[in-house]
């Protein structure tokens, strides 16, 4: 019996391992949407160059030395935060980074090349806003936490946020070996003790990405009484901004 099941096991491992190839092999294509270029009438583009990469930034300039910088999610146009975040943050230059291959921004999007970016930018800006905000959602809070790591920001959001890429992959995929798979890790929680800045975690009460274990394990990751949680209820990872709980919540923290 067991002889005639060995050539069925066999067969089962090889698709298995398959997968897993495919999956190791497609696996940024599975992480990263990018958008296409977009308009908006009420802003300026900053274009930067990282890396040989030239981005495009979209600025609301405001008088004084607060500035804003945005890192959006793994399919979303930035600029559809231009005009409620300018509603809410009328203090605030903004600065909304399309990431290399998204909205007009050549190259192809990787972590290593994420970071950099943001960091090319948040020195950029410094140049001219000693005060910068950094906000990062869904997938930008990777970025945004890698950034504070490194650099002096003064205030840190973030938004339906996760601890690391491998914990998040292996609520989805448990029949994957994930963290041997993954190449960008975005390991939050192990950054998280490098960042200075008071933090404020926003978690979407019925999230159906990130589960909401995953943003507390983050925010738990920073130290105690480092970061504010807030939840907001009723809303998931991509109806967050139907809740005017959601800016609210951001404009105090960052009039604090």
């Amino acid at each position: 019996m067991m002889r005639n099941a060995l050539p069925f096991l066999g067969a089962i491992a090889i698709a298995y391992l398959v997968l897993c190839a495919w999956v190791f092999v497609t696996q940024r294509s599975q992480i990263y949407f990018p958008t296409s270029a977009s308009d908006h009438a009420g802003a300026q583009v900053l274009w930067l160059e990282s890396q040989g990469e030239r981005l495009k930034v979209w600025v609301l300039p405001r008088p004084g030395t607060r500035a804003l910088l945005y890192f959006g999610g793994n399919a979303e146009d930035v600029a559809a935060n231009l005009d409620l975040f300018a509603a809410a943050l009328p203090g605030h230059s903004l600065y909304l980074l399309n990431y290399r291959g998204y909205g007009g921004s050549s190259g192809r999007p990787a972590e290593p090349g994420l970071v950099a970016d943001a960091l090319a930018a948040f020195d950029h800006i410094r140049q001219r806003h000693p005060d910068i905000a950094v906000v990062g959602r869904s997938l930008g809070s990777g970025v945004a936490v890698q950034l504070a790591s490194e650099r002096p920001v003064s205030r840190l959001v973030l938004v339906t946020a996760y601890d690391s890429l491998v914990n998040v992959a292996q609520e989805h995929f448990r029949w994957l070996p994930v963290g041997l798979l993954l190449r960008d890790r975005y390991d939050s929680a192990r950054r998280a003790p490098r960042v200075t800045a008071p933090v404020l975690v926003v978690i979407a009460g019925e999230d159906e990405i990130i589960p909401e274990r995953r943003s507390r394990a983050l925010a738990e990751a920073f130290g105690p009484g480092r970061a504010r949680v807030v939840v907001v209820p009723g809303v998931g990872h991509n109806t967050l901004d139907l809740s005017p709980q959601y800016l609210g919540s951001v404009r105090a923290f960052l009039a604090d």
